[in-house]
C-alpha cells in the first residue's frame, strides 16, 4: 500500500500580521514551531517514509521537525509552493482586496487574471501537477512505495489531493479541499485494486491546546 500524508504549515508570520503570503517568505510564529512539532509527534509511527516539502522557509520550518523525528531527509522543491500572488505577497490583506480581481462565476476560471501578476489557477496547478507526478512516479526515487509526506501550504494542498485523485486538472476550475494551517491529510492507494481513497481530510487533534 502507497500512502500520501498532506501536511499544510501551521502559524506563519503573515496570518498574525494580516498579509498576503503567497511566495512571500514568512516564517513561524512561536506557536508555529510548537504546532510543528506537534506535527512531527502525530506522525512519528510511521515508516518507510520520504519528506517532500516547499522550500519557502515557513515549509522548512514544518518539515525540519518531522523529518528529525522520522530520521529522514527533506526533498525541497520549489514547485509545491504556494500560488503566487504576484506585487500582492507580503501586502496587507485589506490592501490586496482594493486591487484584486477575484474569478468570474462562469467563465474561464483558471485562466482568470486577478491583475497584480499574480499567478492564474490554471498555471499554478500545472506547476503543482507536474511536480506530483516526479514525486508520486519517482523522480524522488525513495518515494515510490511506502509513505510519502508532503509539507505544503494551504491552497497548494487542494492541487496536491486532486492529484492524487487523478483528477483533471480541469476540476479544479471549481474543486478545492478546505483545509486549515498545521492540517493532516491522509491518502491511500491499495495494492489489490489500485483504488485511491481520501481516508482524511484537514486532521487538526494533534493542535489541541496549542
Amino acid at each position: 500500500m502507497r500512502r500520501l500524508v498532506v501536511v499544510t504549515h501551521p502559524e506563519a508570520t503573515h496570518h498574525v500580521d494580516d498579509l498576503v503570503g503567497g511566495w512571500y517568505d514568512s516564517r513561524l510564529t512561536d506557536r508555529g514551531h510548537r504546532q510543528a512539532r506537534r506535527i512531527a509527534g502525530a506522525l512519528s509511527s510511521l515508516t518507510d517514509t520520504t519528506v517532500v516539502s516547499s522550500d519557502l522557509t515557513r515549509c522548512r520550518d514544518t518539515a525540519a521537525p518531522l523529518a528529525e523525528t522520522l530520521g529522514c531527509g527533506v526533498h525541497y522543491l520549489a514547485a509545491l509552493r504556494e500560488k503566487s500572488y504576484g506585487a500582492g505577497e507580503g501586502r496587507p490583506d485589506a490592501w490586496f482586496r482594493q486591487r484584486f480581481t477575484p474569478p468570474p462565476a462562469v467563465g474561464d476560471r483558471l485562466g482568470h487574471d486577478e491583475g497584480l501578476g499574480a499567478e492564474p489557477f490554471g498555471d499554478f496547478a500545472r506547476r503543482v501537477y507536474a511536480a506530483m507526478d516526479g514525486v508520486v512516479d519517482g523522480l524522488v526515487e525513495s518515494a515510490v512505495h511506502g509513505t510519502t509526506v508532503v509539507v505544503t501550504h494551504g491552497g497548494t494542498a487542494t492541487v496536491v489531493i486532486a492529484h492524487w485523485l487523478r483528477l483533471p486538472v480541469e476540476s479544479l476550475d471549481y474543486a478545492r479541499f478546505r483545509v486549515t494551517p498545521g492540517s493532516i491529510t491522509e491518502l491511500q492507494e491499495d495494492d489489490y485494486f489500485h483504488n485511491r481513497t481520501l481516508v482524511s481530510l484537514n486532521g487538526t487533534r494533534h493542535l489541541d491546546g496549542v
